[in-house]
């Protein structure tokens, strides 16, 4: 029989694989988009408005998810969306764990004057509806890709600050810290060198976590009609406008809905895995 240990090792590694292969495969389809998609996403025809899948009757040959209200290919659309749910999830999520773990690290580490004022903007950020606000963001700098970017950068930093906030609390209490200062390490030598490899799982955890999160807040903004222009495709303007059909093309609105989740879901087990695996507690 297996240990405990061994359990949690291959349930790690199942769901790290699984959630892996979803992202891989949807990153390939996203970068290899302009010539796998069987359909120009943007072309419409009326006379194939509201097709269904292709096992259903009445099914049009080549539209292998079926059809929306103006005729255009809704796999065509899902792939074509997956482009910019992964650049928005990579850069916002990057740039959000960079300046959310930085500011951590020094609030957490250095404490005095440095954590009280990160505190404090902690505090100020995090009285402001995240949804309201981002929309707020948005209505100010403009729709547009870099819009939907600052403003998940701009609300999300205080999510990574107060997290790695603690435990690079927790570190500096560490034995192994006290023998850094003893051996005549520099404090900005002992954050870089001794606290920041043993946060660093944490970091990768709130990161997938965050590029998840950051797929959720661009579906939300193109369900509200304030991404990108309204005729690009994005999962949330496809689910916007599939609500609208649903009793007479629910593939309108699952299809794109499922990959959604898929992707959100993949995400967020993407980063427990990582952690089960390579956390040097867990190990």
């Amino acid at each position: 029989m297996l240990d405990g240990r061994s359990m949690i090792r291959r349930r790690a590694g199942l769901r790290l694989w699984l959630s892996a292969g979803w992202l891989g495969l949807l990153l390939c389809l996203a970068l290899a988009a302009p010539w796998i998609a069987p359909k120009d996403p943007l072309a419409q025809d009326l006379f194939l408005g509201r097709m269904p899948p292709f096992w259903q009757a009445g099914a049009e040959p080549g539209y292998l998810l079926g059809t929306d209200s103006l005729g255009r290919d809704v796999l065509s659309r899902i792939i074509h969306g997956a482009r910019l749910a992964l650049l928005v999830a990579v850069v916002a999520g990057a740039a959000t764990c960079v300046i959310g773990a930085c500011l951590g690290l020094m609030a957490g580490f250095l404490r005095g004057w440095a954590d009280l004022v990160i505190s404090r903007m902690i505090d100020i950020w995090m009285a402001f509806p995240p949804v309201l606000f981002s929309i707020l963001l948005i209505a100010v700098l403009g729709p547009g890709l870099w819009s939907i970017i600052i403003a998940i950068v701009v609300i999300d930093w205080t999510r990574f600050a107060r997290v790695i906030r603690a435990e690079a609390m927790s570190q500096g209490a560490m034995d192994y810290v006290a023998s850094a200062h003893v051996a005549g390490r520099g404090r900005l030598g002992t954050m870089l060198r001794e606290i920041l490899p043993n946060v660093l799982p944490t970091i990768v955890v709130l990161l997938t976590l965050e590029m998840g999160i950051a797929v959720i807040v661009e579906a939300i903004l193109s369900f509200v009609n304030l991404s990108i222009s309204s005729d690009d495709p994005t999962w949330g303007g496809m689910i916007a406008e599939g609500r609208s059909s649903i009793h007479q093309a629910w593939w309108v609105l699952v299809f794109p809905l499922i990959t959604l989740f898929l992707t959100v879901l993949s995400f967020s087990q993407l980063g427990e895995g990582l952690k089960d695996r390579f956390d040097p507690v867990l190990r």
